[in-house]
């Protein structure tokens, strides 16, 4: 039998969107399978814009609308493939510049390095977009971005072909899964039943029924509702833990700093700030719980 590929669209968690796009990270083989452009002498390749070389400065694709690209999960064994849709690649863009994450830079998905700014940042929005003149041709929709490396090291990676590209690093989740973990409040049941309501001709008899399963609803509920009371104390007390764990990284991230050292700085700043994220999520969740309990 034919093995089948999942296709997975990803989405940004409304609960992590300051971890959308963490960093860009200079790598071998970009993910989207894109090079970069970079202003040499050797190797310009553009054909109207030329800029000196000193200026060290790339332009490249970060994310491209509706490009599916290769993902191996090692837990199942598995091949699928992931994409973003132009909504989800612009919110991309925006959270990156919001959240001040453009002086943010890895090397190789790895190392934290420095002198890498992000200097511009566009979304193709015709056929006349800029990018045409440095050599893409790409879809609407697709995020470039322009960067000025000054890392030494770096740019002569870049001048020797070792580095070919961009990669974000960052948190999204499966657009179907969030979908299917949905609640709806009851304005939403409210709402969808008056208009079901007001298109159907309903017999008393069905509405006598239709209470009788809400009662019978009702009463198979309880004992998960109490259940779940009790669960969300256990759930705040996993939240307060989870600030500990904030707090300890926040102050080991103070150390390393004044050690320099930039692969644990690096480290400790993305756990911290999924630390804070998960807290706060799961604090919202006992708060919740607690307050229903009261009504």
């Amino acid at each position: 039998m034919k093995k089948k590929t999942r296709i997975v669209e990803l989405v940004i968690s409304d609960d992590s969107q300051e971890l959308a796009i963490d960093a860009i990270s200079l790598v071998t083989s970009p993910a989207i399978e894109q090079d970069f452009v970079f202003f040499g002498k050797e190797k310009n390749n553009l054909t109207f814009a030329k800029v000196d070389e000193e200026k060290r400065e790339l332009i490249s694709p970060a994310l491209i609308p509706n490009k599916q690209i290769f993902r191996h999960d090692p837990n199942t064994d598995s091949d699928y493939y992931v994409y973003f849709s132009k909504d989800t690649v612009k919110q991309a863009a925006y959270l990156y510049l919001k959240h001040n994450n453009h002086h943010k830079a890895t090397y190789q998905h790895q190392d934290r390095v420095s002198g890498v700014l992000t200097v511009e940042s566009w979304i193709k929005e015709g056929d006349s977009d800029k990018s045409n003149m440095y050599g893409f041709d790409l879809p609407v929709g697709t995020w470039f971005v322009k960067m000025k490396i000054e890392n030494d090291e770096l740019w002569n990676k870049i001048k020797e072909g070792e580095l070919k590209g961009l990669s974000i690093e960052g948190y999204f989740v499966n657009k179907m899964e969030t979908m299917s973990k949905k609640e709806f409040t009851t304005e939403e049941v409210k709402t969808a039943l008056k208009e079901l309501l007001s298109v159907q001709k309903v017999e008393l008899g069905l509405i006598d029924d239709l209470e009788k399963k809400y009662n019978k609803l009702q009463a198979s509920a309880k004992p998960h509702v109490d259940k779940a009371y009790s669960e969300a104390a256990k759930i705040s007390k996993i939240a307060m833990e989870l600030l500990d764990v904030s707090q300890q990284a926040d102050k080991l991230l103070k150390q390393a700093k004044e050690l320099g050292a930039d692969k644990a700085i690096n480290t400790l700043e993305q756990l911290k700030k999924r630390a804070e994220v998960k807290e706060k999520y799961y604090s919202t969740i006992a708060e919740g719980i607690s307050k229903a309990s009261n009504k």
